[in-house]
Order: structure tokens, then C-alpha cells, then sequence
């Protein structure tokens, strides 16, 4: 495509996303319970996703799982910050975080690269949409393959 017609592409995505698409999602089993442990464990959670803010906004509110994050940091509809190590490195100016007092939990290598390229341990979860290999290419500080392993680490 032009870039013309990769925008048109992009906003009849868009079109059917917001309108449908956004609720096609669903929680992976496990996943409010391990946001209520660590709001017991009195960590601050932030959301990172490439996905548009507005779009995340609304899956998180609509699944009723916003109310675990402090903020919800996304890409702008105009394609600012869907590069991962950009969206990371503005939530930590933003929330003025420390990176050794950050760590990134992601599904893909983007999400680990982002981590890496800020100075943050990265920890890969299996149970996303990542295969084993492109996230364990990216040299994560910790890999757990599922959900439960994931909780039970941070019940040690």
C-alpha cells in the first residue's frame, strides 16, 4: 500500500475495533487474581501497550480490570509511541520511575526489548501470544511459562 491507502486500512481496522472488536477480548484465567495480590502487595501498576490508549482505556474499564492500574499508557491514534522502547521510556519520565525500581511483564519480544532498552528486568510470561523462542531470543530476566508460575513468584 501507498501510505494513503495504509491509513484507509488502518482506520476501517479501527472503525470495527472500537465499535466491536475491543470487547472480543477476554482475561486470561488467573489474571485478577494476581492483580489483587500484588494491590495487597502494595506495588503500583501501569499498564504499556502499543495498542491506541483510548482502545486500552476501554478493554480495561469494560473487563474491570482498570481499577488495578494507576495509569494506562498506550500508543496515539496518530502513531506516536507504538514503538515500545518509546512508550517505556515516556511512562517512566512521566511517573518519574526509576528503572531498577521497575519490572516489565510482557507476552512478545517488543515488550522485552522496550524493558532492555530502558534499563528494567524484563519478566516473559508463556501464556501470551509470544512463542517460547522469539521471547527467550531476548534474554529475559525471568521466564515463566505460566500464570500460576508467575503468581507464585511473587508470593516467594
Amino acid at each position: 500500500f501507498d501510505e494513503a491507502t495504509a491509513w484507509q486500512a488502518v482506520h476501517h481496522y479501527r472503525e470495527r475495533f472500537r465499535e466491536v472488536g475491543l470487547y472480543e477480548n477476554r482475561l486470561f484465567d488467573g489474571v485478577g487474581e494476581l492483580l489483587e495480590l500484588l494491590l495487597t502487595q502494595q506495588r503500583t501498576l501501569y499498564i504499556a501497550t502499543s495498542k491506541p490508549a483510548v482502545f486500552a482505556v476501554e478493554i480495561a474499564r469494560h473487563f474491570d480490570f482498570a481499577r488495578h492500574f494507576a495509569v494506562i499508557y498506550g500508543s496515539e491514534l496518530d502513531g506516536t509511541r507504538t514503538d515500545k522502547v518509546e512508550l517505556i521510556a515516556h511512562l517512566l519520565e512521566q511517573e518519574r520511575l526509576a528503572a531498577d525500581s521497575a519490572l516489565m511483564i510482557g507476552d512478545r519480544k517488543h515488550d522485552l526489548i522496550g524493558a532492555r532498552r530502558n534499563g528494567l528486568d524484563a519478566a516473559a510470561v508463556g501464556y501470551g501470544f509470544g512463542s517460547r523462542e522469539e521471547l527467550q531470543a531476548e534474554a529475559p530476566t525471568y521466564h515463566f511459562q505460566t500464570l500460576d508460575e508467575l503468581r507464585r513468584a511473587f508470593q516467594a
